[in-house]
Order: structure tokens, then C-alpha cells, then sequence
């Protein structure tokens, strides 16, 4: 009798920075054990389970049990990295920036204007926006040039 968990099909999608999955997708660790002691409860005395297939089963739960922690520990990583990532943005306050706007987006001229950065913010989707003087909101991957570009002041003047 040989019982292997194998994942539901179905894709995984990212959405808003986070692991979609749909419910009951995935068979878990859990799931892994139950299916084997049930195989083991059930299996006929006169005919045992094969040392090997059952050693086989047991190796393939532990690489399932090393795959999930590792899925948690990259979790963890990837939410420290966000809030970073918040935290790094926001030293961008009371400073002006240069940032960039699409302009035409059929001949793809961009428009850039400075100013000061007054807030910052993780939006409904995930992304870092910065709130400027003006009162707009930008996406963070808009900013072009942080502080002043004092060489082409002084060329200016």
C-alpha cells in the first residue's frame, strides 16, 4: 500500500505581497501523519507494509517537515523585509526629492518636478507611497533623486 501526499492542483499567485492559496490546497504535515498511521492501523498482518516503502514514506515527511519550516523562515524574512523597507522610506521625510511622472504614455515622455516628502505610507497593495508638500501621494519607485542637485544649482546661478 504505498500513500503519498501530493498538493492539490491549483496555482499560487502573489497578490498585495501576499501568498495566496486556496483552502485546503495543500496537504500539511499533519495530513502526512494521519495518512500513515491509518496505513499502518489498517495494513494487513499477514502481508506488512515493506521496510522500505515505509522508510521511503518517513524520508518524504521529513523533507515535507524541512520544506515548511523553511516556508516559515523565508515568511519571516520577507515580513521583517517590508516593514524595513517602511521604516528606510520614511528617513525621506522633511526631504525634497526629485521624482518622475508619465507624462504621454504613448511616446513615454516623463516629467519630473521636486518636492519636499511630508509622510510616508504602505498603500492597499503593498507599496511604499510618500505624501509630498503639494498633497499628493507617489509611489516610492517614482523617486528619481533624493535632496538637491547642487552642481546644476550652482551652474544656474
Amino acid at each position: 500500500m504505498n500513500v503519498q501526499a501530493t498538493a492539490a492542483s491549483g496555482e499560487r499567485s502573489m497578490n498585495e505581497g501576499q501568498i495566496a492559496e486556496p483552502e485546503g490546497a495543500m496537504l500539511g504535515k499533519d495530513d502526512f501523519l494521519k495518512i500513515l498511521i491509518a496505513q499502518l492501523q489498517n495494513q494487513d498482518p499477514l502481508d506488512p507494509m515493506d521496510d522500505r516503502e515505509f522508510i521511503a514514506q518517513m524520508a518524504q515527511f521529513s523533507t515535507l517537515e524541512q520544506m515548511t519550516n523553511m516556508n516559515e523562515a523565508i515568511q519571516r524574512f520577507v515580513d521583517r523585509q517590508e516593514g524595513n523597507a517602511l521604516v528606510q522610506q520614511s528617513e525621506l521625510i522633511g526631504t525634497t526629492i526629485k521624482w518622475a511622472s508619465l507624462v504621454d504614455e504613448d511616446h513615454g515622455d516623463i516629467q519630473y518636478a521636486e518636492n519636499e516628502v511630508l509622510s510616508v505610507r504602505r498603500s492597499e497593495h503593498g507599496n511604499i507611497e510618500l505624501l509630498l508638500d503639494q498633497g499628493r501621494w507617489i509611489d516610492s519607485r517614482q523617486v528619481a533623486q533624493v535632496g538637491l542637485d547642487h552642481e546644476n544649482e550652482e551652474a544656474e546661478d
